[in-house]
C-alpha cells in the first residue's frame, strides 16, 4: 500500500511509539485488503470498552498505547461500557469489576476519547454527513451509517477504530469504495412491514441468508422511521456480516441475484427465535433506546405495576433528555 512521506515517518516511529503502533496496524489491514492508500476519516467509534469483553489482555493493550502518548485527533466515541458508570453500586456490580472498568475508562479519557458509551452514536450531536468517511466499530451502527445516513465505513474492530482515531486515517477498501457499495442481491419484499418486530425479522432473515452481501430491498417503505430502520440494521448485523443495504431506486447492478421474502417466512423466523420458557427480566435497548422509544415505554408503563423486572438501556445523552421530558419518572 502506498504511504505518503508523512505516513512513512509515522511508520518509522518519528512521531512516537503510539502513533507508530497505530500506523503499523492500519498499514497491515490495508495490505491484507489490498488497499491502494489511506484516506482521511472524520470520526471514529470504538468498541472493546467493556472489561467483560476485553479482559486483562485488552486492558494491558489500552494501558500500553495510552501511556505511549496516544491522543485522538478526530472526534472519537465509545461503545457501551460493561456497567452503568454512575449507578454501578445500586445495580450491585462487583467492586473488582468496577475498578477494572474504571481503569479502561481512564485509558480512553487520557486519549481524549469521548465517553459516549453508546451503540447508537448517530443519536445525538455529530452524526456523520452523507458520503463522509468514518471508522466505526459497532456493527449495527455501521449498517445504519452506510445505509440510512449515506456515510462510508467498514465494520472496524476496536483496535483499528482506535488507531483511526489517533491518526485520522483508514485504509481505502470495502465500504469506502464506490464499487463495493453497489448492490449484489435484489430482495423482493412480498409483504407489508407493520411493526418494529417485522423490521427485525426481515433483518435477521437477510443477515442469515445473504451473508456479507449488499442487498437492495424492493418494497421497503420510504417512510420507515429511524427506530424501525435501526431494528432492521441491528438484526441483519447480528445474524450475518452485512455492512450496508440499498433502498429502492438507489444503486444499479445488472448482475444481482434475486431472492424473495414473504409473511410466512417472517413468521417462521419469529417462531424459531421465540420461547415459551419463564423469565425474570425484560431488557429493552439493544441497540440503545431512542427518546421516542422511551416515550412509548413511559406511556405504556404509566400507572401500571410490573410483574417482572423491566430494564431499559440507553445512552447517558438520551437518558438525560428523557428525564427532562418526564419519561424516566413515568417508567
Amino acid at each position: 500500500m502506498y504511504l505518503t512521506k508523512s505516513e512513512e515517518r509515522i511508520l518509522d516511529g518519528e512521531e512516537g511509539q503510539a502513533r507508530q503502533l497505530a500506523m503499523k496496524l492500519l498499514a497491515a489491514i490495508g495490505d491484507a485488503y489490498q488497499a491502494p492508500r489511506m484516506i482521511k476519516v472524520r470520526s471514529a467509534q470504538i468498541s472493546g470498552v467493556s472489561y467483560k469483553t476485553i479482559g486483562e489482555p485488552g486492558l494491558d493493550f489500552l494501558k500500553e498505547i495510552s501511556s505511549g502518548g496516544a491522543v485522538a485527533t478526530i472526534r472519537a466515541m465509545l461503545n457501551p461500557a460493561g456497567m452503568d458508570l454512575a449507578r454501578w453500586k445500586e445495580l450491585r456490580v462487583p467492586r473488582e469489576f468496577a475498578e477494572k472498568q474504571f481503569e479502561i475508562m481512564q485509558c480512553f479519557k487520557s486519549m481524549k476519547v469521548e465517553p459516549t458509551c453508546t451503540c447508537i452514536p448517530y443519536h445525538g450531536k455529530g452524526a456523520p454527513l452523507k458520503a463522509e468517511h468514518i471508522a466505526w466499530a459497532e456493527s449495527s451502527a455501521v449498517v445504519f451509517a452506510n445505509s440510512v445516513l449515506g456515510a462510508r465505513t467498514n465494520r472496524e474492530g476496536g483496535p483499528t477504530a482506535l488507531a483511526s482515531s489517533i491518526l485520522g486515517l483508514s485504509p481505502l477498501y470495502g465500504m469506502h469504495v464506490e464499487e463495493e457499495r453497489r448492490p449484489t442481491h435484489l430482495v423482493n419484499l412480498e409483504c407489508k412491514l407493520n411493526t418494529d418486530l417485522d423490521y427485525s425479522l426481515l433483518g435477521y432473515w437477510m443477515g442469515r441468508s445473504l451473508a456479507s452481501s449488499v442487498p437492495k430491498i424492493k418494497g421497503l417503505p420510504k417512510a420507515s422511521s429511524h427506530d424501525r430502520l435501526k431494528a432492521l440494521c441491528a438484526s441483519m448485523a447480528a445474524s450475518g456480516s452485512i455492512s450496508m443495504f440499498v433502498w429502492d431506486g438507489n444503486g444499479q447492478n445488472e448482475q444481482m441475484e434475486t431472492v424473495s421474502i414473504n409473511k410466512d417466512q417472517l413468521s417462521e423466523i419469529d417462531r424459531l427465535l421465540s420461547s415459551n420458557e419463564d423469565f425474570q427480566h425484560v431488557a429493552l435497548g439493544c441497540p440503545h433506546l431512542s427518546l421516542d422509544e422511551l416515550k412509548l415505554i413511559a406511556n405504556l408503563a404509566s400507572g401500571r405495576k410490573t410483574t417482572k423486572k423491566l430494564w431499559c438501556f440507553t445512552s447517558r445523552y438520551v437518558r438525560d433528555a428523557a428525564q427532562q421530558q418526564g419519561y424516566v419518572a413515568m417508567i
